[in-house]
């Protein structure tokens, strides 16, 4: 592969300018940007939906020597809304790889930027937070200054944006259960993970994944043992369609699973509030402590969105859903990291417990939902 010469510049909100290289389509690109600390694993990163709106920056200097595959995308595109990286690899030198990351990124028409220093982006995100951006590449790259300033501060912040609709998928799909047969599980897509479904799966769980504008009665109309909402991309207090359709779910007793945005919409059905972080989560390092085991656990993250609750004790649920407690603290920042209905058969996580390419630890929580599920079934 050979490495374009063409410009590109990179705009910040703040008025900072990085000139670089032009990677992946031409053209212009808006979104919020953050930065990404995971070493390894970037197709699973540039393949999951909750990263859609974001323009991702890699942490590490060196990104593309293990090409693109067909057989690790956890979904059906790349959703960033652009890439940046330091060093794109000169050649691919994988034996799974099928095509370059470069090629990958102009195939879905994903604007980049290669060449500018990284970490001193990274540092400017870790004091100011998460910052409205803009990557211009080809005659865009040729625009005024002011101009590009102009476009990238008119662009719509993520607070209040729902994109869930933009991620998920048209038509249902079912992945049959392995193992033991559970039933019928109703997931709904607001941005889901292939390693979700697949880990979902592997538990007994006959997966349907359904379109994020379903009703109750479609979700009723599967015969679900229980449901599963996913991760996904967005504000959580801009879905309040989808925080009905889970307490009509929690009102007839089915169990619940929620991950990364499906725990930020449990807390709101439950009567909490949500609130933007500063910086976000995001990366495959984030320490979280488990309160009912006490086990640190390093796990996978992707949100700007938190849930206001009270860390310590339990609370009565502000809707009448009877008694809740936070499970899990993030250890950098005592964000709420999961949630647990004590009576109720619900509960969820705030990070990616399937975590392609990994970390591993949290992926007993699978197995958890299964047990929740017979344990409410007998």
């Amino acid at each position: 592969m050979i490495l374009t010469t063409d410009p590109a510049v990179l705009v910040l909100e703040d008025g900072t300018r990085h000139t670089g290289r032009a990677y992946g389509a031409r053209g212009t690109t808006l979104g919020e940007v953050v930065f990404a600390t995971g070493m390894t694993g970037y197709q699973e990163t540039l393949t999951d939906p909750s990263y859609a709106g974001q323009i991702v920056l890699q942490t590490a200097p060196h990104i593309g020597n293990t090409g693109m595959n067909g057989e690790d995308p956890e979904s059906r595109r790349v959703w960033v809304a652009g890439y940046i990286v330091r060093d794109p690899s000169r050649v691919v030198s994988n034996w799974r790889a099928e095509e370059s990351l470069d090629d990958a990124l102009v195939r879905d028409g994903i604007v980049g930027i290669s060449g500018i220093d990284t970490r001193a982006i990274t540092r400017v995100l870790r004091s100011a937070g998460s910052l409205r951006g803009g990557i211009f590449s080809g005659e865009a790259a040729a625009l005024d200054a002011g101009e590009q300033l102009r476009i990238v501060r008119d662009a719509p912040p993520m607070a209040g944006r729902n994109l869930s609709a933009q991620v998920s998928v048209d038509v249902a799909s079912v992945t049959p259960a392995q193992g033991e047969r559970l039933g019928n599980l109703a997931v709904l897509d607001l941005g889901v993970k292939q390693a979700t479904i697949d880990n979902l799966a592997a538990r007994g769980f006959e997966v349907h994944v359904l379109p994020q504008d379903v009703t109750i009665d479609d979700v009723r109309a599967i015969d679900p043992v229980a449901v599963f909402y996913s991760n996904g991309p967005g504000d959580p207090a801009a879905s309040d369609r989808h925080v009905a359709l889970l307490r009509a779910v929690l009102d007839a007793g089915l169990p619940f699973f929620g991950i990364c945005f499906g725990n930020q919409l449990l807390g709101r059905a439950l009567g909490f509030g949500t609130y933007k972080l500063p910086f976000g989560h995001r990366g495959i390092n984030q320490p979280v402590l488990d309160k009912a085991t006490g086990r640190v656990e390093i796990t996978a993250h992707n949100h700007g969105f938190a849930v206001d609750a009270p860390l310590e004790g339990t609370v009565d649920s502000p809707n009448g859903y009877g008694r809740v407690e936070v499970s899990h603290i993030g250890l950098n920042d005592n964000v709420v990291e999961g949630l647990r209905a004590l009576d109720i058969p619900a509960f969820s996580v705030q990070y990616h417990p399937e975590a392609a390419a990994g970390p591993h630890d949290a992926n007993y929580l699978f197995d958890r939902f299964a047990d929740l599920v017979k344990e409410n079934r007998a």
